[in-house]
This record gives C-alpha cells, sequence and structure tokens, in this order.
C-alpha cells in the first residue's frame, strides 16, 4: 500500500473516530438533547474534526510505522488528542462563555482509547503474523545477554522481514531477570546452562550481545557457545545497529582470534607520533603479512613518505594500491621492488630516501621449508639483515626495528637459529651506533601466510582431515593488527639493543585451536577428522618466548616487556659471517644453532675445523 493510500484511509478511519466519540459523549451525558440540532455541539464537532486532523498531521500520526509502535506513540496520541480538546474547549468558552466539562472530559478518554486502540491493533496483528512466519525456514536462535544489546537484537529480529534468524530465548546471569519476557522473548537461563538449553530448545544458532565484556570474558563464554555445537555469532557494533547502518542480519561470525581471550595491544599513539608522523618511513618486506599491516598502521600517522620495499612485485603493487584507496594521499608512497640479499641495492635505497625508522620484517619462516633450504634462509634472515641495518646504521636512521620471532629462542631449526643471528647482528651494531636498534619477538600471527588457520580452513572446506602434527603440540598465537602494533610500539620504546617481547596470554594447544576451528565452521569432530601426521624437520613441541637468561621482569609499556637477550661478541660474531657461506647440509645447521642456543664458539670452531 502506497503512502497516499494509506494516509487517506488513516484520516478516514480517525474522521470515524473523533466524530462518534463527542457525539457518543453528548448522548450518553445528555440523553435528552436532540444531538443533530444542538448548535453547540454541531460546532464542537466541527473543531474536534479539523483539530484533530491538523494535529495528528503535525505529531506525524499518519507518517508513523504503527506495526513497531511503542510508548513513544502512544505520547504522540495522548497529545494530539488533548491539543484537540483544548481546541474545542476555547471555541465553546468563546462562543458561550461556558465548557461543557463532563462531555469533553468522557470525549478526550473515549477518543485516546479508540486512536490507540486502532493504531496498537496494528502492532498486535503484526506481531503475531510475524511470530508465525518465524516458524518457516528461520532458526531457531538463543540470545546471550537480555539487556540493551540482546533486546535490540531480538526485537529486530522480530520485526524483519529479511531476518533469518527466530529469537527462542535469552540466557543472562543477571538473577532478577531470570522467567522474565522482554518483548515476548523469556530469560530461560544462565549461561553455564547453554550446552543444555540448546538441546532442550534446539537452537541451532547463538548470538552474543553483551558488549560490555572484556576480552577475556568472551572468550570464556565464545567457548561455552561452540561446544554446544550451535553456530556462533556476535553482533555489529551496537552504535551500527542504533543507527541502522547495519541490519541484524549482518551477525558477524566469530573469529578464532576472538578466543585468544586478551585484550589487544594499544598504541601509545603520542609517542608514536613523534616518531612517524611527517617523517620518511621505510617498511621492508611490505607486501608480506605483517609487512602490510605495518604500512596500514603506519598511515595512520600520516607519514611524509612510505617506502615499501619488497622482492615479490605483485604483493608490493597490491599494498601500494590498497593505501592509495584508503588513505586520504597525504603521504608520499614509494612502491619499490627490491631484494634485502642485494648489498648494493638496499644501500642504494637507504641513502637516496633517507628514512627517519626502518622496519625489517623481509624473511623466510617456514619452518619445515628452511630445514631443506638453511642456505636460502641465511641469504635472506641473516645477511638480509645485516644489509639493511649496516645501511641503517651508515646513513644515520634514527630507529631500526627488526621483527622476529618466539622461534629464535634456544631453536632446534634453521629458520629460528637465523633469526637469533639477525637479532644479534642489530645487537651488536647498537652497541655502537647512533641508529636505536631493536628487535620484536612474537609467537605465530593468527592468519599469516603459512601459518595454521589458513591450512586448517583449506583442510576443513575439503571435508578433512585437518592434519596436526602432535597432540601435545603449543604456540602462541596473536592477530595480525597486535603483530604490527608491538612493532611500531618497538620503535617509540627502542633506546638500543633491546628484544621486546609481548605477554602473549598463555599457549594455545594447537589440538584445541584445530577443533575450535571446525565447530566455528560448523561442523563437529565426528564430522571432520583430526589426524595426527608427527612432528616435522626442526619443529619444538613448545615455543617460548624468553629462555631463562634473557627474563626479567619489567614491563615498560601495557603487555610489552624487554628480554635480557646477549649475543656474542663482535670479533665472534665476525668470524662466523665470514665461515658460514663456505659451510653446507649438517655442519651450517650445527653452526647456526650451536651458536643461537650460546655454544661455545671455540667449540664451533673446532666443529668447522674439522670439517
Amino acid at each position: 500500500m502506497n503512502i497516499h493510500k494509506r494516509t487517506s484511509l488513516l484520516m478516514m478511519l480517525d474522521s470515524a473516530i473523533v466524530l462518534f466519540s463527542i457525539y457518543a459523549c453528548y448522548f450518553v451525558l445528555h440523553p435528552y438533547l436532540n444531538v443533530f440540532t444542538n448548535n453547540m455541539l454541531l460546532v464542537s464537532s466541527l473543531t474536534i474534526f479539523l483539530a484533530h486532523h491538523l494535529f495528528a498531521w503535525r505529531l506525524g500520526l499518519y507518517r508513523k510505522v504503527w506495526s513497531y509502535a511503542s510508548v513513544g506513540e502512544l505520547k504522540s496520541i495522548v497529545k494530539a488528542v488533548t491539543f484537540t480538546i483544548v481546541a474545542v474547549m476555547i471555541v465553546q468558552f468563546a462562543l458561550i462563555q461556558d465548557i461543557y466539562w463532563r462531555v469533553l472530559s468522557l470525549t478526550w478518554m473515549l477518543h485516546v482509547i479508540l486512536i490507540g486502540g486502532s493504531r496498537f491493533s496494528w502492532r498486535v496483528y503484526a506481531d503475531s503474523r510475524f511470530k508465525e512466519e518465524k516458524t518457516n525456514g528461520r532458526k531457531r536462535t538463543l540470545i546471550v545477554g537480555a539487556g540493551a544489546a540482546g533486546t535490540m537484537v531480538a526485537r529486530q529480529l522480530l520485526h524483519s522481514h529479511e531476518a533469518e534468524l527466530s529469537p527462542v530465548g535469552y540466557v543472562d546471569d543477571e538473577r532478577t531477570k531470570q522467567h522474565l519476557e522482554i518483548y515476548g522473548v523469556k530469560v530461560i537461563g544462565y549461561l553455564k546452562e547453554i550446552p543444555e538449553l540448546v538441546k532442550k530448545h534446539r537452537v541451532e544458532n547463538i548470538v552474543l550481545a553483551i558488549p560490555s565484556l572484556s576480552k577475556h570474558e568472551l572468550a570464556d563464554i565464545i567457548k561455552i557457545c561452540i561446544d554446544s555445537g550451535a553456530k556462533t555469532q556476535q553482533i555489529p557494533r551496537i552504535e551500527d545497529l542504533m543507527t541502522g547502518k547495519i541490519s541484524v542480519n549482518a551477525m558477524q561470525d566469530v573469529k578464532i582470534s576472538d578466543l585468544l581471550g586478551r585484550e589487544e595491544v594499544e598504541l601509545d599513539m603520542e609517542a608514536i607520533s613523534k616518531k612517524i608522523t611527517d617523517k620518511t618511513i621505510m617498511v621492508t618486506g611490505a607486501g608480506g603479512s605483517i609487512g602490510s599491516e605495518i604500512c596500514r598502521q603506519v598511515m595512520r600517522f600520516s607519514p611524509k613518505q612510505l617506502i615499501l620495499v619488497g622482492h615479490g612485485e605483485n604483493s608490493i603493487y597490491l599494498i601500494d594500491q590498497e593505501l592509495r584507496n584508503n588513505f586520504d594521499g597525504v603521504t608520499d608512497l614509494r612502491p619499490v621492488i627490491a631484494d634485502v640479499q642485494d648489498r648494493a641495492r638496499i644501500f642504494d635505497l637507504v641513502e637516496e630516501y633517507r628514512p627517519d625508522v626502518i622496519y625489517h620484517a623481509a624473511a623466510h619462516k617456514h619452518v619445515p621449508l628452511m630445514e631443506y633450504n638453511p642456505m636460502e634462509a641465511v641469504k635472506n634472515n641473516i645477511f638480509g639483515t645485516k644489509n639493511v641495518a649496516e645501511a641503517a646504521d651508515t646513513f644515520g636512521v634514527a630507529n631500526f626495528v627488526l621483527v622476529s620471532t618466539d622461534k629464535a629462542v634456544n631453536p632446534p631449526n634453521v629458520m629460528g637459529a637465523t633469526k637469533r643471528f639477525a637479532e644479534m647482528i642489530v645487537q651488536n651494531l647498537a652497541k655502537g651506533s647512533k641508529t636505536k636498534f631493536a628487535a620484536v619477538r612474537f609467537g605465530n600471527v593468527l592468519g599469516s601466510r603459512g601459518s595454521v588457520v589458513p591450512l586448517f580452513k583449506k583442510q576443513i572446506a575439503a571435508g578433512g582431515p585437518v592434519t596436526i602434527t602432535d597432540m601435545r603440540m603449543t604456540r602462541y598465537f596473536m592477530t595480525i593488527p597486535e603483530a604490527s602494533r608491538l612493532v611500531i610500539q618497538a620503535g617509540a620504546l627502542a633506546s638500543g639493543g633491546e628484544v621486546f617481547v609481548l605477554d602473549m596470554g598463555e599457549p594455545v594447544r594447537i589440538f584445541d585451536l584445530a577443533s575450535n576451528l571446525i565447530k566455528l565452521s560448523g561442523y563437529s569432530e565426528g564430522e571432520i577428522e583430526i589426524r595426527e601426521s608427527g612432528i616435522r624437520p626442526g619443529e619444538k613441541l613448545f615455543e617460548e618466548l624468553l629462555n631463562e637468561s634473557e627474563r626479567q621482569s619489567e614491563v615498560v609499556f601495557p603487555k610489552i616487556y624487554v628480554g635480557k637477550a646477549t649475543p656474542i661478541t663482535k670479533h665472534e660474531l665476525v668470524y662466523l659471517l665470514e665461515k658460514i657461506p663456505s659451510l653446507t647440509g649438517a655442519v651450517l645447521k650445527e653452526l647456526l644453532v650451536g651458536t643461537a642456543n650460546r655454544r661455545n664458539v671455540e667449540e664451533i670452531k673446532d666443529t668447522i675445523g674439522s670439517t
């Protein structure tokens, strides 16, 4: 029905109601009067007719959607009727210096009842019709949280034709809300009862609607929800729901990162702004998972120039285009194709652009792959870092931050050992340089290239099995934005030679990660098998962020620690770097791993000499 037809019908209905109200009240109170010949009654009825339509129009009674009527709409009706009766009183007093108080009081009451009843009856009809529709193909949904957000979700689900979900109840830990009904939906239990309620009420979907929860509390509830077997989702931002930017149909799937149970690292905006705003920044490995996110974070601070250095032309092209499309053009972007192993090229770049800060994220990071290709790890992770770091020292770069890894701690593998070598290179340079060198260690980055999560998702999409190396294996995890923020924050905190470490909470068992990802994908472990494949070359069961000799308790920034990682001497480092290119196979690995684990350098020399 178009708006003009709808308005005409409402006006006709209201005309009948207002005329009926005043004539009925006169007849009830003055049955002996001839209501059709009384001049005052005719004038009053004409006044009430015109005044009602005037005030109803002014207060928007003909524009409201009555299927959503609530207290606000009732107030508008009362106002319109009251103003109408007041107008009649003024006319009566002007004409006969008297007011028919009893008639007008009764007319006001009947007017409110009939106008309100006609409107709210449509609300009742719409509610009953929508509830009937909910049983046809819509998923039975449990709402976690009976507060403002949860009740808003319930209301929108109940009144949306497009919604795919039908609320069957709320769960809330507030005792006073138990068994109450809000918008016709009942609070049916507590959070701990979710698994039982899912079975009892045949729940297919769970919607988390408690935006005030901490990350730790949210993670605990998510675990309960996904263990119930129902698909678990979260509401969008409450502001977007309220303003109508996003509908309830835009529920967000719970992400595996939500299970980390840790508040993400926030930046010291003022300190970082001093280092980055209106400065020249260079990022190596700018097309990679971490490097590209560092670029996105850096752009928030409006650097004068951002140099995007990478070996793969496609990845550099993509991040360059993304930054140009998403930011306002204040920053001069320079995409550069270069290999950090090309010492002359790197020195030319640093001399040409004279960056104030270099974030060095270019590296080979795949553990088993580097076991088969140790010299490639050496060339990229050790000599690539040496080239960029020494160029920074030579041309007076203010800050240099190396992206490192927890695999550099007590490494049994080539990749971790080469990253520890890279740390020792920048630590040695820091001793006599004007450049502030620092390294940043973090664990596995969720969703980065080569990490387990994309592999698990691919295996789940193929119907399984999901392969894990060992049921006992644990890893520290963080998100890509967290990792990038840590790198940027470290640059602001560095005074020279530090190894910064993020407090990453408790390590996560890889089996649990795989199991949760299967459930978040809508499957049970019975449908997707988890299969153990055995530890791969170079892998450890447990990772560490610092070894015992490096540990110290001082927190330099919320969730950020500084380790006391001690490098070998400059003389020893120079000797080993000279020898590495001539070694191969087991001897090369022994040198790398032995040095990274602080074996006696004289023993390593003997090993080299014996070959």
